[in-house]
């Protein structure tokens, strides 16, 4: 009988140490519940009580036995993808059970492709949240006005789905936020004026909405943002002067939108900037003369603007340039010989009003 008991005993503790808490399994099961998986059996896992152990994607802290992490990504590595030799797809809705969750650090329900509904309001009130990632679905409806609540927040990624609505203002409230993620959008409005406030921000990346309005200039006091994305919205006004002053930007996508006026030169003379694409906006003017010997540009394309003038000798100067594209403008004279221009196709310079030299006809 005293057998019976000590391997009784040994039994529930071992059962208990997987065993999240009631509220956190029921909150589980209605998140579930309003999601349908049919072809990878990625729910299969969620029964019994050890959620903290045996549940897919879950995670929990070790000591609370809480829920801290839902990773569920319909594009991986994992065997399960493998073996069924395709990619995830789920629809339903993310249920606002899972707000019960409250010690949710991490939550990641990405490329499903067809979840939709709406950002559940009540996740703003999920103070520890670090990370929200729901890249690839068909969420709809607007993001959170209160989203600047999550004050532990270093990752907002709402990519490719079917949100509306603008930019909450208090955004710029989310002080840890390093990686911001709201491309392939339906989103309108201006960019809240004081953006710079995110000062922790290394990308933003906002290109393929409807935003309106002008770049803000506390964009340029972002001194960690090395990545920036505007590209295929309706910004108009003029680029920043002094954008090309951020110390740590490499790339800048400003590409079809409405801009105008000149090209800052701090643009093209900063040696940290790679990738610089303002193609298919109003920009005109002459393109500053301002390049040099550590001028390294992967890739700049300046096509389908109103540029006008001679392509600047000190682009020859440049350590490097791999795609250079200065067509549909209103360029003339010589192009100059040397590197880069001894690489590249004519496609680079046609459409202009008067380039002559190679890979183009004889001056």
């Amino acid at each position: 009988m005293l057998l019976l008991r000590i391997l009784l005993v040994g039994f529930f503790l071992f059962a208990s140490v997987d065993a999240c808490s009631p509220s956190d399994r029921a909150a589980l099961l209605a998140f579930k519940a309003a999601l349908q998986e049919p072809y990878l059996g990625i729910f299969n896992s969620w029964t019994g009580n050890s959620c903290c152990g045996g549940w897919y994607g879950v995670s929990c802290d070790p000591e609370t036995l809480k829920v801290t992490d839902i990773t569920l990504r319909g594009e991986s590595e994992d065997p399960i993808f493998e073996k069924a030799g395709r990619t995830g797809y789920m629809t339903g809705s993310i249920s606002p059970e899972i707000c019960k969750l409250d010690r949710l650090t991490v939550l990641v329900i990405a490329d499903w492709k067809g979840i939709s509904g709406e950002i559940p309001k009540c996740l703003t009130k999920l103070s520890p949240l670090r990370v929200l990632d729901l890249v690839g679905n068909k969420i709809s409806g607007e993001i959170p006005s209160d989203i600047g609540n999550l004050n532990s927040l270093t990752v907002l990624n709402l990519a490719e789905n079917a949100i509306s609505g603008s930019i909450p203002a208090s955004i710029v409230n989310i002080g840890s936020l390093k990686h911001l993620d709201l491309r392939n959008n339906r989103i309108t409005g201006e960019i809240p004026s004081d953006f710079g406030k995110l000062q922790m921000l290394s990308r933003a990346l906002l290109g393929r909405n409807q935003l309106t309005g002008s770049i803000p200039d506390s964009v340029t006091k972002m001194y960690r943002l090395a990545d920036l994305d505007l590209s295929m919205n309706g910004i108009s006004g003029l680029i920043p002067a002094n954008m090309g002053n951020m110390p740590v930007l490499s790339t800048l996508n400003l590409d079809s939108n409405r801009l105008s006026g000149q090209i800052p030169p701090t643009l093209l003379n900063n040696d940290g900037l790679g990738i610089l694409n303002l193609s298919r906006n109003g920009l005109e003017g002459q393109i500053p003369d301002v390049f040099h010997p550590d001028s390294y540009f992967m890739a700049l394309d300046l096509s389908f603007n109103a540029l006008k003038g001679p392509i600047p000798n000190s682009l020859s100067s440049a350590k490097y340039v791999g795609h250079l594209d200065l067509s549909h403008n209103h360029l003339c004279g010589s192009i100059p010989n040397g590197s880069p221009f001894d690489h590249l196709e004519a496609s680079s310079f046609t459409n202009n009003d008067c380039l002559c030299g190679n890979p183009l006809r004889t001056c």
